[in-house]
């Protein structure tokens, strides 16, 4: 609602994120053009300054992109009223109840209150006493229980953020009461509403009497009135209106301490601006699948759904269509067809918007589209298409596509055949004579589908017509037959049609008219003589089968009545309309009749007097057509029509002909395969299965008896490996799978004796699991006679990703596992060396790799033999470091595997230090007296050379060079 003199701002906020700005502004429908009301700001908003009606209408914006265009929803302005109805005066009884009304409109809505003699109303005094002055929302003042003290004037106020208006005083007189018994009548009966959800609602009940009447209310359908509704008063209201506020009030106004009552009822309606319940989804697609976009919403009055594509409305074809209310399908996706596809639902309320994005994906490496593509007509109903490979990436070629459909005519249904591509020619049968047709094709690879193909359009060749047409015959003299007929549908004719013949005897003859012709007149024939008629239609490609023989007796001379002349009937599938002109003699008519009956195909039609099972039926001189109902489809009928006086029955004209067959509205060929599945998607279910779930196609020209699933491992160009399951329901547990590994799944719907082609793939792995195999070529290879090197392979199965080894060594290969010393190595090396070992002893080595789910299979035992160590010598070499037989044997050093296990308060390069020097002290205090400098000189050896931490092998190479120095 706009208030003059103050401007509204439409801001338009559609997701447009590139600059300048392309936003287009539309008043009802017709792009605005600035002026001094409306101007366009930088940002995209419009300023309506409402200087006047003309600013008035249904506003809406258009913003566009470099994708596409997207539209607004709409909204109405109109200019503000003054006031819709100003308060009246009012003359009530003393003691009674006065009522004021006035109503107004804003934006935003306004709050009404009221004034007396321009003043507050005036305050009450007891606040424990029931309130004198109701104010309701909806406008109203009611004045309870009037006194000459509430005498004045009175006016509402109406005002909002922008501005205060007042409306015209009413006066309120207050007449002297009465005490005499009086009935119960209900002044201000409640009213039917029609309330905008959300809103509020208020039904009013004011009833007056001696004594005075108690007012109740309760709804018509014996439902509990809500707990939300507030009853001031004697009326009702309803703060915030929802759905189940609907229904029938009933106000009832009982006189006190009788059964006397008087009742109002009124319905309350709750409309609701239109709400988008499931918005459609935005898509990514490959070219050449099926886009489906769903829109449910709801409303009352029930919305009307409308789709956009880039702000505007869809172009319907045989291609892009709607499958149902709400459900929008794009077949044969192409790039034109990647926007911004907008559904918009509509009622009297307003209007409710959801966007959904569409975007074509277009693959490297696709084949080209089919080159020379040829349609050339191979009889009246096949054509023979040929056609040559794609001239780019045609080895990756696994299928064609055709498509076709009429060349001419609205909404026509495209079909569609998946050819092999072993071939380079495909006969399309079952065609419509003397119809053109437009044809192209697709070529699929694994990675998806080509552009479509330059079209080509043909006309198939001509054919004899399926039918002949259906005659009426009349005379108009004892000497003359007029032959009578309706030109052939397209459907039946088969062709254009050149010529009509027509045979009649005792001996026959025949006589042939134009093609354009619709009745032709036999001359020069005996009068009150029986002749037999047929009649045949012929295009250039010959005759059609004759029509039944139909019986015509010519009138004798002193016949007064002819036969109705111009008789037609056009045939539907149930009903006949017969349309007919007076015989040449219409004065002496008073009436007609006309009959009709159900006929065998070898009994001629007959002009003598209905059978008995005819269906007789008079009419009015002046009646000149009659529709025939409840008749059978492709039923044979006779049909009769002649004119009567007071004294006899004239000749009848006869029709005879068939009713229309049966016919599904949309009859696709028999052979046509199905259509693939759509929303095809695979989710891994274990280490060896996946679930595959997929929906039926959106339409299908042949009932689906089952689906064919295609798996095989992704990239795989081997065909052993590639498996089919079979499914008859929509989904599939796909089994005995390899671990870890990644497929390519496609489905492909089967109707009776035949299939469709596949849908495009979808790929998904199987969970990880323990490796089915140990690692392999277990190697071990003793480097002294403390330590062994052990190298290996990753397991040739590893079933997901190695994160770590385990090694298991033991001298007692009699001991169970669990007594085995177990080495854990990160899953990335392939070798380590184990140290700590007893000098010449057997030791035994296996392997086992593991997953992140566990353990796999541990490898066979292998043995290695550590060396003895050489006699003679008093000391013990670990790692190449010596020390004296009496010095502590610190074997596998870090670990507390044999040896001891030394710690350091100290940490880093210092703590290193400080184990050497204990290491260093130990060896020289049993071996004897060492000069301090050359400790000195070994310590610092070993901290010139302490870069970082240390690891433990590298430790012992500098303790080495410690030992060194220091003998």
């Amino acid at each position: 609602i706009l208030e003059p003199p103050d401007p509204v701002l439409l801001d338009c906020h559609l997701g447009a994120t590139e600059y300048p700005l392309n936003i287009t502004w539309l008043r009802d429908g017709v792009v605005l053009s600035e002026s001094e009301a409306v101007q366009l700001l930088p940002n995209g908003s419009l300023l309506v300054l409402p200087s006047s009606r003309d600013v008035e209408g249904a506003y809406s914006c258009l913003s566009g992109s470099s994708f596409g265009a997207l539209t607004s929803r709409t909204d109405t302005l109109n200019c503000a009223e003054d006031f819709g109805h100003d308060p009246e005066p009012q003359v009530v009884p003393e003691s009674n109840t006065a009522r004021f009304e006035c109503h107004v409109e804003g934006l935003p809505t306004p709050s009404i209150t009221w004034e007396k003699d321009q003043a507050p109303l005036p305050e009450q005094t007891d606040p424990d006493d029931a309130p004198r002055y109701v104010t309701l929302p909806n406008g109203v003042l009611q004045v309870l229980g009037v006194s000459k003290d509430d005498e004045g004037l009175y006016r509402c106020v109406a005002s909002n953020s922008a501005r205060k208006r007042y409306s015209q005083e009413a006066s309120l007189t207050v007449t002297p009461g009465t005490t005499e018994e009086s009935e119960v009548v209900i002044t201000a009966p409640p009213r039917d509403l029609t309330v905008v959800l959300g809103q509020p609602a208020v039904l009013e009940c004011m009833a007056q009497g001696q004594p005075k009447p108690f007012v109740s209310w309760s709804r018509q359908d014996g439902k509990p009135i809500s707990t939300d509704v507030v009853v001031l008063a004697t009326n009702l209201v309803i703060p915030d209106t929802q759905s189940q506020h609907a229904g029938v009030y009933v106000c009832r106004a009982n006189k006190p301490k009788t059964r006397e009552f008087v009742s109002a009822s009124a319905h309350i309606r709750v409309l609701a601006p239109p709400v988008i319940l499931q918005p459609p989804e935005s898509r990514a697609l490959s070219r050449a699948n099926t886009a489906r976009f769903v829109c449910n919403s709801s409303g009352d009055p029930a919305p009307v759904l409308r789709w956009l594509k880039n702000g505007e409305p869809v172009q319907w074809s045989a291609r892009v269509k709607t499958q149902s209310p709400g459900v929008l399908l794009i077949n044969q996706l192409g790039l034109e067809d990647a926007g911004y596809y907008q559904c918009i639902a509509s009622n009297s309320l307003g209007t409710a918007c959801a966007t959904a994005k569409l975007l074509v994906i277009v693959k490297q490496g696709l084949p080209s589209p089919p080159q020379r593509l040829q349609a050339t007509p191979h009889s009246s109903t096949s054509a023979l298409l040929t056609w040559e490979p794609p001239e780019s990436n045609s080895d990756q070629v696994i299928g064609f596509s055709i498509h076709y459909q009429r060349a001419t005519g609205s909404d026509n249904m495209e079909y569609q055949f998946a050819v092999n591509n072993d071939t380079t020619e495909f006969h399309v049968k079952e065609l419509q004579p003397h119809t053109a047709y437009t044809f192209y094709m697709v070529a699929y690879s694994p990675m998806g589908a080509s552009h479509p193909s330059q079209s080509v359009t043909v006309e198939m060749l001509e054919d004899v017509p399926s039918a002949s047409p259906q005659l009426s015959l009349l005379s108009t003299s004892p000497t003359e037959i007029r032959v009578m007929w309706l030109p052939l549908s397209l459907q039946l004719s088969r062709g254009a049609i050149t010529r009509y013949r027509i045979d009649y005897h005792e001996d026959v003859f025949s006589v042939e008219v134009g093609g354009n012709e619709t009745q032709a007149t036999l001359k020069d024939l005996k009068p009150n003589h029986a002749y037999q008629l047929r009649m045949a239609a012929g295009t250039r490609a010959g005759f059609s089968q004759p029509s039944e023989w139909a019986i015509h007796h010519t009138p004798n001379l002193t016949q007064v009545l002819f036969a109705p002349t111009e008789l037609k009937v056009r045939a539907k599938m149930r009903s006949l309309h017969v349309t007919w002109q007076p015989p040449p003699n219409p004065t002496q008519i008073t009436s007609y009749k006309l009959a009709y009956r159900e006929v065998e195909a070898e009994e001629p039609a007959n002009e003598e007097t209905p059978v008995a099972d005819s269906h007789q039926i008079r009419l009015r001189k002046r009646v000149k057509h009659y529709e025939i109902t409840g008749l059978a489809p492709d039923r044979l009928y006779e049909v009769k029509v002649w004119a009567c006086n007071k004294q006899t029955e004239g000749y009848p004209a006869v029709w005879k002909g068939r009713t229309e067959k049966f016919t599904d509205p949309v009859r696709l060929p028999d052979y046509l395969p199905p259509l693939p599945p759509s929303s095809v998607k695979a989710q891994a279910n274990s280490s060896t299965s996946i679930w595959l779930r997929w929906e039926k196609p959106p339409f299908s020209n042949v009932r689906i008896i089952t689906y064919t699933i295609r798996c095989s491992p992704a990239g795989t160009r081997n065909a052993s490996l590639v498996s089919y399951y079979t499914s008859t329901s929509q989904e599939i547990l796909l089994g005995a799978l390899k671990p870890f590994t990644r497929y390519e799944l496609a489905v492909q719907s089967n109707g009776i004796n035949m299939g469709g082609p596949f849908s495009s793939t979808v790929e998904e792995s199987t969970l990880a699991d323990r490796p089915s195999s140990p690692p392999t070529d277990l190697q071990l290879t003793a480097i002294n006679p403390f330590s062994v090197f052990v190298s290996w392979r990753p397991p040739l199965e590893p079933n997901g990703i190695i994160v770590s080894y385990r090694m298991l060594y033991s001298g007692n290969l009699s001991q169970p596992d669990y007594l085995w010393n177990n080495l854990s190595h990160d899953g990335s090396i392939t070798s380590t060396e184990v140290l700590g070992l007893m000098s010449g002893t057997c030791y035994y080595f296996k392997m086992g790799a593991c997953t992140e789910v566990g353990v796999g299979p541990f490898s066979t035992v292998k043995d290695v033999h550590t060396p003895q160590k050489p006699y003679g010598e008093h000391v013990e070499c670990v790692s190449s470091v010596c020390f004296s037989k009496q010095c502590k044997m610190i074997q596998g050093f870090g670990t507390n595997t044999h040896g001891h296990t030394l710690h350091s308060d100290r940490s880093g390069s210092d703590a290193v230090s400080g184990v050497f020097e204990w290491m260093l002290g130990w060896c020289v205090g049993a071996a004897g007296a060492v000069p301090a400098g050359l400790i000195s000189k070994a310590v610092n050896s070993v901290r010139l050379q302490q870069l970082g931490k240390l690891q433990p092998s590298l430790l012992f190479l500098l303790l080495q060079k410690a030992a060194i120095a220091v003998h």
